[in-house]
């Protein structure tokens, strides 16, 4: 029963990858995936309402909760976290599994699906179109682009391949670079205890669609009790993420690769809404075109209330759609 919660480590070279898992281990496997500087405890509210034959595995990505950090040097490039996913499913012996996740965590999916078509059946992605979109400004992570003002007109196919765009492209990964070769001068510092109110403040400042309960809910694995309160347990290079998005195009066809069902699922008040730097709904809306065309019926798209967190402030809102999602087993055959 899904009821049953346990907590799991994974050993891989530089330390652990930490996970949160709910169910008999025996249950249909389902790989759970959290959001940039989130952690497993994400999906705490959701995996209960969700079916309970299946088995759910949420992880810490790297540097994120309760996994430990990347290397020294080392930065976080999202292709790291695909195969820390590959890791982790080997270590469990895992052939075919279904794969869920958040915005970065759907990102991660997503190209993980691409990659290892074979091993995938079915993807769902909440508020994530599976890849990342690719004019500059997710260097920072999907909060600077919600953040930014949409520009003065609309951002078209065409324009995402002229030269302009691509020199964003090289200037935000020249950021990261000087971002990280300044990190690493503060690697060495005495981390910032701050009070359980204060953490708790800060994050949702940064975070201004989480509520009060689930900042608290995400504070359990990501953050750690010292003498004098608490610090957080994410390593700061995650604020420099290095993303390397892609064409439009080649996201297109990366999307026939995959060979699972999929189901995505926008919110209303989302990163991906009219409200949004514009390139942003365009962008979902041409990736929603590629995956109506390559996977047809084993393609489901439902946009419900709520904001980008809307499967942790409401699970409910999102339950009942990915329930009846994981029950139907009307799976695509492999493609040759």
């Amino acid at each position: 029963m899904a009821g049953l919660v346990s907590e799991l480590k994974f050993l891989v070279p530089w330390g652990h990858i930490a996970a949160k898992a709910w169910g008999s281990p025996q249950g249909r496997p389902v790989l759970c995936l959290h959001g940039w500087l989130d952690n497993a405890n994400t999906f705490s509210k959701l995996i209960p309402l969700l079916p309970k034959d299946c088995y759910y595995m949420a992880l810490d990505f790297a540097g994120h909760g309760l996994s430990s950090h990347r290397p020294a040097g080392c930065p976080y490039y999202l292709i790291d976290h695909v195969s820390d996913v590959r890791r982790v499913a080997a270590s469990l012996k895992w052939n075919r599994f279904s794969l869920m996740g958040h915005s970065m965590g759907g990102t991660v999916a997503g190209m993980f699906a691409c990659i290892f078509p074979e091993l995938v059946d079915k993807l769902i992605l909440v508020e994530s179109c599976g890849f990342y979109p690719s004019p500059q400004g997710y260097h920072k992570g999907p909060e600077t682009l919600r953040k930014q003002k949409a520009s003065s007109r609309s951002i078209t196919r065409d324009d995402i391949s002229n030269l302009e765009e691509w020199e964003k492209i090289l200037y935000g990964h020249r950021i990261v670079i000087d971002n990280l070769l300044n990190v690493d001068g503060k690697q060495h510092q005495a981390l910032r205890v701050r009070s359980s109110e204060k953490a708790l403040q800060r994050l949702l400042e940064a975070n201004n669609d989480l509520t009060e309960e689930s900042g608290k809910i995400l504070l359990e694995r990501g953050a750690t009790k010292v003498p004098g309160g608490l610090v957080y347990n994410r390593d700061i290079r995650l604020l420099s993420h290095t993303s390397h998005p892609t064409h439009i195009e080649y996201q297109v066809n990366y999307v026939k690769k995959i060979q699972a069902d999929v189901l995505m699922i926008i919110a209303q008040d989302g990163i991906f809404t009219k409200q949004s730097p514009e390139h942003l709904s365009e962008y979902s809306v041409i990736i929603q075109e590629a995956f109506r065309a390559s996977r047809k019926e084993h393609f489901q798209y439902a946009e419900v209330s709520g904001n980008h967190f809307v499967h942790l402030n409401e699970p409910e809102v999102v339950a009942g759609i990915v329930s009846t999602f994981l029950n139907n087993n009307q799976n695509l055959k492999a493609k040759l």
